[in-house]
This record gives C-alpha cells, structure tokens and sequence, in this order.
C-alpha cells in the first residue's frame, strides 16, 4: 500500500494539462498514456507525459491541492512546472480590485 498521495501534472501530445491525484503515480501514468477510459480528458491527447508531481501525506491536503491546481490559470501551472516561486506569487495576485486590500487603495 502507498502511504502518500500524489498530486501530478502531465503534459499532453496537444499541449494541454491534466491535473489528477493518485496513490500510484507509475500505474496512473501508464493508465494516462494507455487509454483506458474513453471518457477521459487525455484518452485522445496522448501520449502524455509528467511534467511535475509532488506527494503529499494528508489525503484531505492532496485532494484541497488538486482542486485548487485544476482552477489555475495555464500560465500559474507552468510556474509551478517550473519551481518559479515569484512568478507563481505574482500571478497569484489580485488585479481587478475585488479585494479588500485593493479596495481600501481607492
């Protein structure tokens, strides 16, 4: 049994990203690139490849990331891919003034 959770990112043969969660990231790899299931968002992108993972030990946080990854702008993924914090940090911010600390600035 796999004692941590997997948060992934493939990249699939149209460029696109897939984010997923997995307890076994070998088999769910093979899964991705073998077709299994018609229904799913890389069964006509493949092949795809890993492109970042990170592992987590606390199910609910594995699955809180995910979720949260899955609504990322592709330009906040590729930070991500890529390690590059401070890019990631400013993409994250807020720029349309919604916020509160946007909104005491007016």
């Amino acid at each position: 049994m796999h004692k941590y959770l997997y948060v992934y990112i493939v990249k699939c043969q149209d460029g696109s990203y897939y984010t997923g969660v997995t307890n076994n990231i070998e088999l769910r790899l093979l899964q991705h690139n073998e077709g299994i299931n018609p229904d799913c968002f890389t069964f006509s992108r493949r092949p795809v490849v890993l492109v970042y993972n990170e592992y987590f030990s606390d199910y609910n946080q594995a699955i809180s990331f995910e979720k949260k990854v899955k609504k990322w702008s592709r330009a906040k993924k590729e930070a991500l891919i890529e390690g590059d914090w401070t890019k990631l940090k400013n993409l994250s911010k807020c720029m349309n003034n919604s916020t509160s600390e946007n909104l005491n600035r007016e």
